[in-house]
């Protein structure tokens, strides 16, 4: 199994944390954001990683080339990450695509029992969302409504009356999966609005048009998502352990 680490940004939001550095960066115990991410997914038997850089991409460059496991890192500079949003990063490393992958946001910590979960979960449909549930939505969730396990919409302007759950930012690609993605890369970024759009927009378009991309529940298990300071101030102690 491949994963697609998309870690380009600056992180704006946890500014003046992120002055001097990117996001994926920030120390988190004796590693960072990135380490944390790329070590439980070479513990969960991933083999090869490929992170989609942009602010600093030379810090990040650094960091990966530290690494010396099993797992094979590599970095993939997106020069257009001041104007473009995560959408053109997938486009750029659809080659990579070629295969069942996951597709993580470069600010999603997760423990290894989540990750184990998810890539043993039933190959039910070719493109499935992991979510969790929680009592009450807001306007920065990336809320979901369902349709039994299939996804029926995804975004963060869904209203929050009609969310089911929120997705954590990652994605499981499996069989056809790749190729309708890459498919949908394509022609999202042949649009004029194809460079503004998020990649989770691909994703409510192709549940929208073929009703082919599933969910799957991690209710119960660790994660993160470090968007601003009070999220980063809030990590669980669990990721923040050697």
């Amino acid at each position: 199994m491949k994963a697609i680490i998309l870690s380009a940004g600056r992180g704006s939001r946890l500014l003046p944390l992120t002055e001097t550095r990117p996001k994926c960066l920030l120390a988190i115990g004796d590693t960072t954001i990135l380490g944390r991410q790329l070590d439980t997914l070479e513990a969960g038997g991933v083999t090869e990683v490929v992170v989609v850089t942009g602010f600093m991409a030379a810090l990040v460059e650094e960091e990966v080339a530290k690494r010396s496991g099993p797992m094979t890192v590599s970095t993939f500079y997106n020069p257009f990450y001041q104007i473009a949003d995560n959408l053109a990063s997938c486009w750029m490393v659809r080659d990579f695509m070629d295969s069942d992958f996951l597709l993580i946001n470069g600010d999603t910590l997760f423990e290894a029992q989540l990750l184990k979960g998810v890539l043993s979960s039933p190959h039910v449909l070719p493109v499935q969302v992991t979510i969790d549930r929680k009592d009450a939505y807001d306007s920065d969730d990336m809320k979901v409504q369902l349709d039994g396990t299939r996804l029926a919409a995804i975004g963060k302007a869904l209203p929050a009356e009609k969310a089911d759950a929120e997705s954590i930012g990652m994605l499981r690609f499996t069989g056809e999966g790749p190729a309708i993605y890459r498919a949908k890369l394509e022609q999202m970024m042949r649009t004029p609005e194809g460079v503004s759009n998020w990649f989770l927009k691909a994703i409510d378009a192709i549940a929208n048009t073929t009703g082919q991309v599933g969910t799957f529940s991690i209710e119960g298990k660790r994660w993160n998502e470090v968007d601003t300071v009070e999220d980063y101030e809030g990590i669980d102690a669990h990721f923040r352990q050697p």
